[in-house]
């Protein structure tokens, strides 16, 4: 069947680790703790914050090295910090 739209290329990854058979069924209680897991960490709250210019560069170069947005690194320091 020929699609109608095009994927992007996350959407293209995941349906190709799909058909590898890359995903697993999990039972509903398992569904049930992800799904939760997943809802504790919704982005819900904005915080603007003053920092010295070169912790930033610092951070933002970490966050490359670790291949992910510098804001979202932020928010998962600060949310490593908040749960400990």
């Amino acid at each position: 069947m020929k699609r109608q739209f095009k994927l992007t290329h996350e959407e293209k990854r995941i349906e190709d680790a799909l058909i590898r058979g890359e995903y697993v069924p999990v039972s509903r209680e398992e569904f049930e703790r992800i799904k939760r897991e997943l809802d504790a960490r919704k982005k819900n709250a904005v915080l603007n914050i003053r920092m010295n210019q070169g912790d930033l560069m610092n951070i933002k170069s970490k966050a490359k090295k670790l291949g992910v947005k510098y804001q979202t690194f932020i928010s998962e320091i600060l949310h490593r910090i908040a749960i400990s």
